[in-house]
């Protein structure tokens, strides 16, 4: 299936796109994705364990199945003070 990840800020940044699309097979979880990110934009490395994402507008846990027709954003740690 095919999967529309949303990136925002530095991740967006990191991965020269504020869109990445993935050719998951069906069933795919947000793990897999995340597998699949850091694969391909190595720089993500050290942040691919602390990345959040949302499947259409709710946040998503390793273990949350992707569906066909999902709205997958992903959310880079944020700091503040």
């Amino acid at each position: 299936m095919k999967v529309r990840l949303q990136l925002f800020a530095a991740v967006g940044e990191m991965a020269g796109s504020d869109v990445l699309e993935f050719d998951l097979a069906a069933g795919s979880s947000i793990g897999d994705l995340r597998r699949e990110l850091v694969r391909r934009v190595p720089s993500l490395a050290a942040l691919g364990p602390h990345l959040m994402f949302a499947i259409d507008a709710e946040y998503a846990i390793d273990a949350t199945a992707i569906g066909p027709a999902a709205e997958v954003a992903c959310i880079p740690p944020v700091s503040g003070g």
